[in-house]
């Protein structure tokens, strides 16, 4: 009979309340969106109601399907995809860069994002020429502008892993003040809408946008959990234990950069501005999981998906009829949480 040491055991069960940890926080996810499915403004159609036309036990009639399918199912399903990606891309950032404070918002990509749809919605200026569809490709491609911008300033030898985040604020100080000028001189219907389009909202998104953001996140998740190997090399030794383990520093930033970029771009450009979730998901992971990326990364992009749905579903339910976008509740509910997590005690888990 083969025996195991103590520590072996420890490191097993440990690993075991981890993943039961997670399923846990998944399985809330998915009974969190039965009952977002069920909240709204339509008196005939309860969370009850819901539940029972899901499940087959009743047949919901034409006003009903519609409601599900075409309103609240694409919201919730935008909200969980986009969770996911926008907590992947701040893991990987805050791993590749070893710096905890580094997330979409703070290397500039979603500043990126709010200049280009500034642009297209002030000046006029679209690569594609239809009103709401130029819109988001100019949202898209600015974010891409300015990731490849901090690429080409890291690819210098006088720059530093720890100098990324401080280009990226440079960025966002500079396309905030061209957004700022843009928005002094809109008129009162584009100031109305740039602003709307700040706020961060899950309800632009059409179901065919969200199948096809999801293609797209499910598609780069495999190539973000593969690097967490590299990321752990760097994490543990900086970049000369990387080197030493085979991981070229340079090219892992590099390729994560771009990686969270997409993921981060091919959201917002949808939604508008959503940052908190890529700072703070990452962080509420590491209580569960420690800084092991093979770990952190999925239970990261479960905790994403989480809060964003829980934001989302308060906003609309809090002062129903009235919506509050989902930018402006993950600020609310996240800010002070965040705060409790980096004052408390017990620290973070190895």
């Amino acid at each position: 009979m083969i025996t195991m040491d103590p520590l072996s055991v420890q490191h097993i069960e440990k690993g075991k309340n981890q993943l039961i940890m997670i399923i846990l926080l998944s399985i809330s996810t998915f009974l969190l969106a039965i009952y977002a499915l069920g909240q709204g403004s339509s008196s005939n159609l309860d969370m009850w109601t819901t539940a029972k036309i899901l499940f087959g036990i009743d047949v919901p009639s034409d006003l009903q399907s519609d409601i599900i399918w075409k309103l609240r199912f694409p919201r919730i399903l935008m909200a969980v995809i986009g969770g996911v990606a926008l907590a992947t891309a701040g893991s990987l950032m805050q791993g590749c860069l070893a710096n905890p404070l580094v997330s979409p918002l703070t290397l500039g990509v979603a500043s990126g994002a709010a200049l280009g749809a500034a642009l297209a919605i002030v000046l006029g200026i679209t690569i594609v020429d239809i009103p709401n569809l130029g819109i988001v490709v100019n949202a898209f491609l600015f974010s891409l502008i300015v990731v490849y911008i901090i690429i080409q300033l890291g690819n210098l030898r006088t720059i530093s892993a720890e100098s990324y985040i401080l280009v990226g604020i440079a960025i966002t100080f500079i396309t905030g003040a061209i957004v700022s000028t843009m928005q002094y001189f809109a008129t009162d219907a584009q100031l109305s809408q740039l602003t709307h389009w700040s706020f961060g909202s899950l309800s632009r998104p059409e179901l065919i946008d969200v199948l096809w953001i999801g293609v797209v996140v499910i598609g780069l998740m495999p190539q973000a959990i593969r690097w967490s190997w590299d990321l752990n090399a760097l994490t543990l030794g900086g970049d000369d234990f990387a080197i030493s383990t085979g991981v070229d520093p340079s090219v892992i930033r590099r390729n994560i950069l771009v990686l969270s970029a997409l993921m981060t771009s091919v959201v917002i450009a949808f939604t508008g501005l959503i940052g908190f979730v890529g700072l703070a998901a990452p962080h509420m992971a590491r209580q569960i999981v420690g800084n092991d990326f093979r770990k952190l990364i999925p239970c990261s992009a479960v905790f994403g998906s989480f809060l964003m749905l829980f934001a989302d579903t308060l906003g609309r339910t809090l002062f129903a009829p009235i919506v509050i976008p989902v930018g402006i509740m993950l600020s609310v509910i996240g800010g002070p949480f965040f705060m409790y997590l980096l004052l408390k005690d017990k620290g973070v888990k190895s």
